[in-house]
């Protein structure tokens, strides 16, 4: 097979994917599929693709077994809109190539970051990361946007007063806050792409950033259906057990008491509860 065409994969190519207030995704290219990675672990057999089945078979085996080289074959450039404080966290995963729009080059966008009503929270009492689950009222939420929105606007009006008077892009820019839209393309392989997804989509990673990877994961799945759908069921919603949880669960399933105690214990019953990895 010299080159993999998706027809979902075509239906989508370009087509802006709206996220928070003023941001987007946008599938720009693919290359390769489900058949690619089908393709690419028969290789060494010279075996060619079977029936769909078999195809799902194969590629829920590779991923269950951690085989990844097959799912590297697979990559896909996106195109994305986001606050800067979103790209920051984005950039951490260093496994893709990116090139991000310049500051020095370019006199930035009048946009910012408001989240909505809901997306305004208090800080979290016992999470120093995160914040609270509680709802805050409509006026507080309310007096909080206005508040950004006017900061926000002041800044910006600085920041075009000095491009204007013919100070340095790259030092009028310095005081631009992480609310502001920045865009980059963003090339990765399934593989990656996968782990970001992983951790991007945990209930642990901020609300923002999670909004990016729910869309993202949709446009990959019409690029790669089954192995969206085998990362789902074994990562996305499995759940990894150490040894010593594993012991203890033989143990209860035998009616024993477990061993573990205190936090380690109460982690264990949330896995089986939850079916969450904590």
């Amino acid at each position: 097979m010299a080159h993999c065409i998706v027809p979902e994969a075509e239906e989508i190519l370009d087509k802006e994917f709206p996220v928070l207030n003023a941001g987007f995704v946008r599938l720009v290219d693919y290359m390769g599929g489900d058949s690619r990675i089908v393709q690419s672990a028969r290789v060494s057999y010279g075996d060619g693709t079977k029936t769909v089945r078999e195809d799902g078979a194969l590629i829920d085996y590779l991923l269950r077994h951690q085989h990844t080289s097959p799912f590297e074959q697979v990559v896909l450039t996106f195109h994305v809109k986001m606050p800067i404080f979103v790209a920051r966290q984005w950039i951490r995963h260093r496994t893709a190539r990116v090139n991000e729009i310049s500051g020095r080059y370019s006199v930035m966008r009048d946009e910012f970051y408001i989240p909505a009503d809901m997306d305004v929270a208090k800080q979290s009492t016992d999470n120093k990361q995160g914040r609270s689950t509680e709802p805050v009222t409509h006026a507080y939420a309310a007096s909080v946007q206005e508040r950004l929105q006017n900061g926000q606007q002041r800044i910006y009006e600085e920041y075009k007063e000095l491009v204007d008077e013919g100070l340095a892009r790259e030092l009028a820019r310095v005081n631009l806050p992480l609310s502001m839209y920045t865009e980059m393309y963003w090339e990765i392989d399934l593989h990656n792409l996968l782990h970001f997804l992983k951790l991007r989509l945990d209930s642990h990673a901020q609300k923002e950033i999670r909004d990016y990877a729910n869309v993202i994961l949709e446009i990959t799945r019409k690029v790669a259906p089954m192995a969206v759908s085998s990362f789902e069921n074994h990562q996305q919603n499995g759940v990894n057990f150490s040894g010593e949880e594993m012991a203890d669960l033989r143990a209860m399933l035998e009616g024993k008491e477990p061993s573990l105690t205190g936090k380690k214990l109460d982690r264990l019953k949330e896995k089986i509860a939850t079916g969450k990895q904590l």
